[in-house]
């Protein structure tokens, strides 16, 4: 039997215009002058065809754009709609991890499965939370709405490798957090991985240079070895803060903010 094919979107939510290189690397800007601009931009992705509908991560909120010094380009119920998703219909929901920037509006999916590590969710909720230098990549706000689903029994806890669908496939990695997972999909121009922070530039795994929010090196260095396992190619790994997405990619009906991954790059 045939693996299901899959379109695969990034939608673009917002930006860090201010952000130079030296912030995007643990050791060294990687990229010659450390104080040059190296903006990152946020995003979440929709995976769908005709039978299924799954988002991966779900962004940030305008409250927590607005107190973290962030651009937000548009809502992620608007750029859903446009793409004819209404997100409270919406069945099968991926988190790669739990950080701020990716967990932010679990509520618009009231009826979604909801698929996690479980070491994310236990780190997210365990004593190293007391610690600001660690804290501070979450919202307590959305770690606490991880649990509705997970006590109405729509939370997935994984352990390991995953399939969400025929087709579609979770990876622990760990390294940047102690759960995140990378996202594996079959597209018509073959295997795509969604590495999500796992790899937030194309430098980072093409250089081997980590960025900087971490916790584990180790398995950081070894996620991107497992990434570029996993991905047919280079262009098959979709980083998860990368501009450099939206110039290399089309965009779905003209639309700045939704870009076509299963298509090849321009």
């Amino acid at each position: 039997m045939s693996v299901p094919e899959y379109e695969v979107f990034a939608i673009r939510v917002g930006a860090n215009a201010q952000r130079t290189a030296r912030e995007n690397f643990l050791y060294d800007a990687c990229c010659g002058d450390p104080n040059a601009p190296m903006p990152l931009d946020y995003y979440f992705w929709v995976i769908r065809n005709q039978q299924q509908v799954i988002v991966v991560d779900t962004c940030f909120q305008p409250a927590t754009a607005d107190r973290r010094n962030r651009q937000m380009f548009r809502l992620p119920e608007e750029s859903l709609r446009q793409l004819d998703i209404d997100p409270t219909q919406v069945e099968q929901l991926i988190l790669t991890h739990l950080h701020w920037d990716h967990a932010g509006n679990l509520a618009l999916f009231p009826k979604a499965t909801v698929h996690l590590q479980e070491a994310e969710l236990r780190f997210c909720t365990g004593p190293k939370m007391a610690h600001r230098t660690v804290n501070k990549t979450y919202e307590v706000e959305d770690v606490m709405s991880a649990l509705p689903p997970l006590f109405e029994g729509r939370m997935r806890l994984h352990r390991g490798t995953a399939e969400v669908l025929p087709g579609v496939t979770l990876h622990a990695v760990g390294g940047h957090t102690p759960g995140s997972q990378v996202v594996r999909v079959n597209t018509a121009r073959g295997w795509i991985v969604l590495a999500s922070d796992a790899a937030h530039l194309w430098v980072n795994i093409r250089e081997r240079s980590p960025f900087p929010i971490l916790d584990d090196l180790s398995q950081t260095l070894e996620a991107f070895a497992e990434i570029d396992r996993l991905a047919d190619s280079e262009d098959h790994v979709i980083p998860g803060h990368d501009p450099q997405i939206a110039e290399r990619f089309a965009h779905w009906n003209d639309d700045p903010h939704i870009i076509c991954l299963h298509e090849n790059p321009r």
